[in-house]
């Protein structure tokens, strides 16, 4: 009767959190206590709960009893399903309160909360840079390693991280899944897209010291910086002329090579 008048009459002693059953806070005491009498015969792997070892026997035996019937993807564990039905319904439980962004798991939330406080509590051990996401500091330390371990099936091409390969993986498809809402222009990269913004805010956000001029891009901005200090890093191989911009090496050489220029689709050019 309990579950449906509420009532929790088991105290925990510790953390004073209540129980409608007797044998709920006995488990739960496993938990202050340290104790974890389910141990998996496989590995060796110990739980408190008898449930819990149920769950990771299925990691052995590949098990996925549980099916959605959205679209017939199967899980281990019922908790893995519960979650993943809210990407068909659309369901975000979790709000965060201090910019009301919704999440389907409380984990993200936790991990989002970070973009908040600024606690960045994963540290790389070779230069001591800090990250927020356990994620972000085993992409950071491939800059150490050099490791490339997410390839593409089309071309060879690696990567270091799997965002990169997903974004690589669309100058193949073609997909563009970023609209401008001001013109309809679609782009691989949601980067891309807000830079093409600043063509319709007018926004300029790089500020040369030298003058004050501005630019939307940060590439022409060090492009103009070139016309301050001279600077030619572009060099020919064919006639050691050089230049303050790539664009105008790659014009000289249709010099050398007699290549008649081609429309450049500007949307996709990486100028910054």
């Amino acid at each position: 009767m309990r579950t449906h008048t509420g009532e929790k009459p088991f105290r925990c002693g510790e953390c004073s959190r209540q129980f409608s059953v007797l044998g709920n806070l006995k488990r739960h005491m496993r938990v202050h206590a340290g104790e974890k009498p389910y141990r998996c015969e496989e590995c060796d792997r110990q739980f408190s709960r008898f449930g819990h070892l149920k769950s990771h026997m299925r990691t052995h035996t590949g098990e996925k009893p549980y099916r959605c019937e959205e679209c017939s993807k199967q899980f281990s564990e019922l908790t893995s399903l519960k979650i993943h039905m809210r990407t068909h319904t659309g369901e975000k439980p979790y709000r965060c309160d201090k910019c009301s962004m919704q999440f389907r798991v409380l984990s993200v939330l936790k991990r989002h909360m970070r973009t908040h406080t600024g606690e960045k509590p994963y540290r790389c051990e070779e230069c001591g840079e800090q990250f927020s996401y356990l994620g972000l500091l085993k992409s950071h330390m491939w800059t150490h390693t050099g490791e490339k371990p997410y390839r593409c099936e089309e071309c060879s091409k690696q990567f270091s991280e799997p965002s990169s390969l997903k974004i690589h993986m669309r100058t193949h498809t073609g997909e563009k899944p970023y609209r401008c809402d001001k013109c309809s222009m679609q782009f691989h990269v949601l980067s891309v897209l807000k830079r093409h913004m600043r063509t319709h805010t007018g926004e300029k956000p790089y500020r040369c010291e030298e003058c004050g001029e501005q630019f939307r891009y940060l590439g022409l901005l060090k492009s103009h910086i070139r016309t301050h200090t001279g600077e030619k890093p572009y060099k020919c191989e064919k006639c050691s002329k050089q230049f303050s911009e790539l664009g105008g090496l790659k014009r000289h050489m249709r010099t050398h090579t007699g290549e008649k220029p081609c429309a450049m689709n500007v949307a996709d050019s990486s100028v910054c």
